[in-house]
């Protein structure tokens, strides 16, 4: 640590950034994936010469976006590799998946037209029987599918099914369509996988799923895309941060 890693005292950027962004580099390494404890809060800021509260501002940023575990008594160490999604910051798939360190792979792919869901209609403001462009894809790391979404576009956007979806879709929208997501409203739910989840996800039938609705809205608050995310209940963390209003 002492030899690889140095803050810049003389630096702009702030302290806690510096250390934000040594531990994010830190804990990529095989021995803390592995499930190594990070050394002590002593013990790193005498080796950044930084003080103990200036490291653990950028400790609790990484254990609030769920990359590191701290117990007390016990120590800090790297989560498991699950998603963690915040309320406050809301991230993308992709996003999500590149704060793990986990590179996306699409399983299944499927695209058509057909009518809006019920919800979809409501949320567009658009008739039952307006056609609309439906994504379905199965997703996750090499070696285990665990989210299976379903977005279904709002008409107004000129999608023609022809775009490259293995591209991250709001790159597609912004880059292609001059269109910047920037709102997510969420729904969290519970239920038990049933038989098409179960085959897509390799679990059981009667295995619990989490089910995560997005309403996604653009910088002027048009609804863009409505999403459902059928996830792996033991892929997927939501991570809430609230403060208590003081009198």
């Amino acid at each position: 640590m002492k030899n690889k890693f140095k803050i810049d005292h003389s630096s702009s950027i702030p302290l806690h950034t510096q250390a934000e962004e040594l531990l994010r580099s830190l804990i990529k390494k095989e021995e803390y994936q592995n499930g190594k404890f990070l050394p002590n809060e002593v013990e790193l800021s005498e080796q950044l010469n930084i003080s103990r509260n200036t490291l653990r501002q950028a400790i609790n940023k990484l254990v609030y976006e769920g990359l590191l575990v701290r117990k007390k008594r016990l120590g800090t160490w790297v989560s498991a590799n699950k998603v963690i999604s915040g309320a406050n910051n809301w991230l993308s798939f992709s996003q999500e998946m590149k704060v793990l360190g986990i590179d996306v792979h699409n399983f299944e792919l499927h695209l058509g037209w057909t009518r809006p869901s019920k919800e979809a209609a409501a949320f567009f403001n658009i008739k039952n029987d307006k056609r609309i462009l439906k994504l379905e894809r199965l997703r996750g790391k090499k070696d285990l599918p665990f989210v299976y979404f379903i977005s279904e576009f709002n008409p107004k956007i000129l999608l023609t099914g022809s775009e490259n979806f293995n591209r991250p879709l709001y790159e597609i929208l912004e880059n292609d369509f001059n269109i910047i997501v920037k709102t997510s409203q969420e729904e969290i739910s519970a239920d038990v996988a049933g038989i098409f989840y179960a085959e897509k996800l390799e679990i059981n039938p009667i295995d619990p799923i989490l089910i995560r609705k997005r309403f996604v809205y653009d910088l002027n608050g048009v609804p863009v895309e409505y999403n459902i995310g059928y996830y792996r209940a033991d892929s997927f963390t939501y991570s809430i941060l609230c403060d208590r209003k003081l009198s």
